[in-house]
């Protein structure tokens, strides 16, 4: 009885169930996880040795700029050159395209708003003059008419 009423009940197995059996426990596999682990372990452990070396470069960084001149080194690091320029050169180009890009978003945005603010605006004075009454409550139809024509055109 047990055993039917985990299955489903008295009907068995649907379908979908029947199908997903076999399917189910795929995602435990204790070797994928463990070389998951010691890969994660791995990449902690490159990146803290990582962080030790800059964290040497900074510190060691002026007697290592007064070792290079004694020797006679240029104290500029130098570049690597790609195709046009160097890497530098094309990191500024990518950066100003992007802040070129980022404004003509802003602006085209604020444009937008601008227009969307106008034709609200525009609305509500329309439906004010529509709503307008005499001082005994009668509808002023002067700004009916007009608006009436202003469609009509």
């Amino acid at each position: 009885k047990k055993n039917m009423s985990r299955l489903g009940g008295k009907g068995g197995l649907s379908l979908e169930a029947f199908a997903n059996v076999k399917n189910r426990n795929q995602n435990y596999n204790p070797a994928v996880i463990k070389k998951q682990r010691e890969f994660y372990k791995n990449a902690k452990f490159v990146r803290k040795y990582k962080r030790s070396l800059h964290e040497q470069d900074r510190s060691n960084g002026s007697s290592a700029q007064s070792r290079s001149s004694e020797i006679g080194f240029n104290s500029k690091p130098k570049q690597i050159q790609h195709g046009n320029g160097s890497l530098r050169e094309a990191y500024l180009k990518k950066k100003e395209e992007d802040k070129k890009l980022e404004m003509e978003r802003e602006a085209k945005f604020r444009a937008k708003t601008e227009a969307k603010q106008r034709s609200e605006d525009r609305r509500k004075a329309s439906r004010e003059k529509m709503l307008k009454k005499t001082k005994s409550g009668q509808p002023v139809m002067k700004y009916r008419i007009q608006h009436i024509l202003e469609t009509l055109q």
